[in-house]
């Protein structure tokens, strides 16, 4: 008996000498979350990766744990791990708006369209006035030139939430990439009625203006929102890159200007790519090659389908003597060139990409 009572103690004490390892262990969990949360929310997904791997199934929130990894695998571009945690959070009970946002576009990053259109439309059933839902999925497909897919989600966008100026201004960009001029300056009108003296408005303006050849427009537009206090990184780089269209030189004011404004932009979003590549070409123009090359690769890179940094690149290299790396470039723009090409002479007559225009888009 006396053993039994011994025993019995001896594992109450265990027990008890346990509990504040277990209840560590949930507070270091616990720990792990909010710090992966915050590196989420900063945008550092790589980082916030393994703080999330660590919370995960071992705290209340496993759905603000599962929702942020999955956040930062898309972040990362790992989109097969982003699709495997998000179907499980899909299975677990949580299909919900925002899951299948992000579902959407792990799945047209990966070139899965129609699963793509499958999980938004699933999203659009679930919250059919989330304007979050029809841009990010938007921008996704920008991103990877699915434009039929991208018209689609922004046309039943403005249906469903009319007064969305932020719906209307991406349909512009896209209508202006496509060649639909007349369409475009409808919707960016349209963005300058529903958010009158906004940022958007201001870079509706600019951006119109800029697009219809109207330089002198532009420029003057983005200096008058820039000093009102709209000092937008779109904004700032539609103002560096409409200068760089009027002629400037470097020693004038206005090039100063143009470089003071898109290296304000880069350093407000360094992932912008048309910011980017506007320094770039205006570093080369002053013949700072290694700095032109840094920005413009930096460009590249963020734009693998896109051609905008080539001809600047070609010529820092062959101008710093690598004709190597200028060759090599020549042979990946030439590549781009004829998959473009393919692409337009299959495409309907109302899909046709346009040429040679930079647009800003968030």
């Amino acid at each position: 008996m006396e053993l039994s009572k011994r025993r019995l103690y001896l594992a109450g004490l265990l027990l008890l000498l346990a509990m504040p390892a277990l209840a560590q262990g949930d507070l270091q969990a616990e720990s792990e979350l909010q710090t992966g949360i915050a590196l989420t929310g900063k945008g550092n997904f790589a980082d916030a990766i393994p703080h999330l791997k660590a919370a995960s199934g071992k705290v209340h929130q496993e759905f603000a744990a599962s929702f942020n990894l999955a956040l930062c695998y898309v972040g990362t571009g790992q989109l097969s791990e982003a699709v495997h945690t998000l179907d499980e959070l899909r299975a677990s009970g949580h299909d919900t708006a925002d899951v299948n946002n992000l579902l959407a576009q792990s799945y047209v990053g990966s070139g899965q369209m129609e699963k793509g259109r499958e999980a938004f439309r699933r999203g659009v059933l679930l919250s059919p006035e989330n304007e979050r839902l029809y841009v990010f999925v938007a921008q996704a497909c920008r991103a990877h030139r699915a434009n039929d897919l991208e018209i689609e989600v922004l046309d039943l966008g403005i249906k469903n939430v009319p007064k969305s100026a932020r719906l209307h201004y991406e349909r512009a960009v896209l209508l202006l990439f496509l060649d639909q001029a007349d369409e475009a300056e409808t919707d960016f009108r349209a963005v300058a009625t529903l958010a009158p003296e906004s940022d958007l408005a201001y870079l509706a303006t600019a951006q119109l203006s800029l697009s219809k050849g109207q330089v002198d427009d532009a420029i003057s537009q983005a200096r008058v929102a820039i000093k009102n206090g709209h000092k937008d990184y779109m904004l700032l780089a539609i103002l560096g890159e409409a200068l760089i269209r009027s002629g400037v030189s470097p020693g004038e004011s206005g090039f100063e200007e143009a470089k003071a404004a898109l290296e304000q932009s880069v350093g407000q979003r360094s992932n912008y790519p048309s910011a980017q590549i506007a320094l770039g070409r205006l570093l080369l123009m002053q013949n700072s090659l290694d700095q032109a090359i840094v920005h413009l690769e930096i460009g590249r890179k963020m734009e693998p389908n896109g051609t905008a940094a080539y001809a600047s690149l070609i010529s820092a290299y062959r101008r710093k003597g690598e004709i190597q790396k200028a060759a090599e470039r020549t042979e990946q723009l030439a590549k781009l060139n004829q998959t473009r090409a393919e692409q337009i002479s299959g495409a309907s007559g109302d899909r046709r990409t346009g040429y040679g225009l930079s647009v800003a888009h968030p």
